[in-house]
């Protein structure tokens, strides 16, 4: 009886380890990750500084995987349905989201029912771009400097409008916290993307914009909208670098607009370092930084626990923001 009954542990030990074993096994059988075409889902049209950003990131991953990755635009609702969609997405690694200053840093104090948790329902892999935004007006604006517009502003309360690509953007919040430093009263015209909103800018329809140096650069440079201030406490890159800071009129006033990635909660460790890896060795090619500066980003890589500390202090600080401003969405 003994001896049956150790030979019938040992058996069972045999078969648990091998179900244990099994899903190893499985993982092994379909190859290395990854064997299919990978997503990334944007949460704003095409042309705005995520989507731009992002698919210098796809087609370098592209390469390096040979596997397609595909850059599937999810635009509208404050970037909430791309993100439900992400979360909604199988964590196999196979489906990453491009996260943004909104819709990671700034959703979670300005929707009351935000149906995701940056931190509970995703992986923060790395962030990607710190890029400055800046402030543009039209050719036909007064003010043509800082200064200038910060009088006129004074002079002329609840007379002006800016453009923003939408409510709770880093765009519009930027805006509002230079309105609040400034002590200016400039009324907001909310649009559905960067890119209907620059439209209106170059057209004349709107005289003033908050937007990123991505998708306003090639405005800039040829002179069909010029350039008032940058957010970021230091100077844009190269062409950039001539446009000076809000902070140099404004003291203390420093932010940005960022984009980064993550993937859905559960998704297997070895997957998350394998994307992570890859990932941050592109951010650090020295070919691939230039591009990104060209665009007028700020290359800013970190570990999957830095990028999740930086988005905790993200939501910290808009949330402040968002308190001191009153903003609500669709405002």
């Amino acid at each position: 009886m003994t001896t049956s009954l150790r030979i019938n542990r040992r058996g069972a030990l045999a078969i648990a380890g091998a179900a244990l074993a099994a899903p190893s096994a499985i993982a092994r059988a379909q190859g290395a990750y990854p064997s299919k075409t990978v997503r990334m889902i944007v949460p704003f049209p095409p042309g705005q500084a995520a989507d731009v950003f992002t698919r210098m990131m796809a087609e370098r991953l592209t390469d390096k995987w040979k596997q397609q990755v595909v850059v599937e635009n999810k635009a509208g609702g404050g970037g909430i349905p791309a993100l439900e969609a992400g979360k909604a997405a199988a964590p196999d690694g196979y489906t990453i989201m491009n996260i943004t200053s909104g819709t990671a840093g700034v959703n979670p104090s300005l929707y009351e029912n935000l149906p995701y948790k940056p931190l509970v329902d995703f992986i923060p892999i790395t962030n990607m771009v710190r890029a400055p935004l800046v402030i543009v007006a039209h050719p036909t604006f007064p003010a043509n400097t800082l200064a200038e517009l910060i009088e006129l502003a004074r002079k002329e309360p609840g007379k002006h409008f800016y453009a923003s690509a939408g409510p709770g953007t880093a765009q519009h919040l930027s805006m509002e916290l230079f309105k609040l430093k400034a002590g200016l009263d400039i009324v907001h015209t909310p649009y559905k993307g960067s890119g209907p909103a620059l439209a209106d800018l170059l057209g004349g329809h709107v005289k003033l914009m908050m937007d990123s140096t991505t998708s306003s650069m090639g405005a800039i440079r040829d002179g069909r909208i010029k350039a008032l201030g940058v957010t970021t406490g230091r100077r844009a890159p190269p062409p950039l670098d001539n446009i000076p800071t809000i902070g140099e009129t404004v003291k203390g006033y420093d932010t940005a607009g960022w984009t980064g990635f993550a993937v859905p909660a559960k998704t297997p460790p070895d997957i998350v370092a394998k994307i992570s890896a890859d990932m941050l060795e592109t951010l650090r090619d020295p070919a691939f930084i230039k591009k990104v500066e060209e665009r007028g980003g700020i290359l800013a890589p970190g570990t999957p626990a830095e990028f999740a500390a930086f988005v905790k202090s993200e939501i910290e600080i808009w949330g402040e923001v968002v308190r001191a401003t009153g903003t609500k969405p669709g405002t």
